[in-house]
């Protein structure tokens, strides 16, 4: 099945064995309800506890691709918030806003940004006949001047209380359930993985489900065999990403 369906090539079916077979139809079946059609943004978002809750939003919203541009404090997403979810994404380091925003348009997303001021949109007025990514800034002061002008759109989440916003990992998680929801209404086919991306996930998640010598072995095995590994930014074995447990 993992073969027929290009989940796994013939040079990667040892991994098949390496894991139970409850695990390999697990995600088999996140996979498929998987999406690039939609991407995050996080700008200069500080708190360890609200990146984190982001990261775990987007994975449960199964949107892949998380871009991180970080400010003033650096990028340590709090393990006990993420549930491990940072293990099923795809995190990409981007140096500063304008180049995050080249990158994304260079891949075809057209990008939204979350903001208050004048001109801002209603989210029900975001227009998602196109990939999208969803750009949040920074707790206090929102997204930078540079993302308001470079944005393609900006957009808020309507309020009926006193206060004027939301917390940005409470709008990320509203953002992403509306968004999310009209997306795959409006990209039907568009909206699922390609074949190229499932097969790449797939492996990857094989590898992050094992464990120690064992997933080293295995992290040996498909290099030597020219499968290129992505980077991990949020490694559950790195010493700056226990500290914010």
């Amino acid at each position: 099945m993992l073969l027929a369906e290009g989940l796994l090539s013939e040079r990667e079916l040892w991994l098949a064995e390496w894991l139970r077979p409850e695990r390999l139809l697990r995600l088999r079946d996140v996979l498929a309800r998987r999406t690039s059609y939609l991407a995050v943004a996080m700008e200069a978002v500080d708190d360890g506890h609200n990146q984190a809750a982001i990261l775990r939003s987007a994975e449960a919203f199964g949107v892949q691709h998380v871009a991180v541009i970080e400010g003033k404090q650096p990028f340590q997403p709090s393990k006990g918030v993420t549930q491990g979810a940072h293990k099923w994404l795809s995190l990409h380091r981007m140096p500063d806003i304008g180049r995050a925003i080249d990158l994304l348009h260079a891949r075809g997303f057209q990008v939204y940004a979350t903001d208050l001021g004048e001109g801002a949109k209603p989210i029900d007025a975001v227009d998602l006949a196109r990939p999208t990514a969803i750009l949040f800034g920074n707790e206090k002061d929102g997204v930078s001047r540079v993302a308001r002008e470079r944005a393609d759109g900006r957009f808020y989440i309507p309020m009926a209380g006193f206060v004027q916003s939301f917390n940005v990992s409470v709008a990320a998680a509203i953002a992403l359930y509306e968004l999310t929801r009209r997306a795959r209404q409006i990209a039907g086919d568009r909206y699922g993985l390609s074949a190229d991306e499932r097969h790449k996930l797939y492996v990857t998640w094989c590898l992050r489900s094992l464990h120690g010598a064992t997933r080293e072995e295995a992290r040996r095995r498909l290099e030597s065999g020219g499968f290129a590994l992505e980077e991990e930014l949020c490694d559950e074995d790195d010493a700056d990403f226990r500290q914010n447990e």
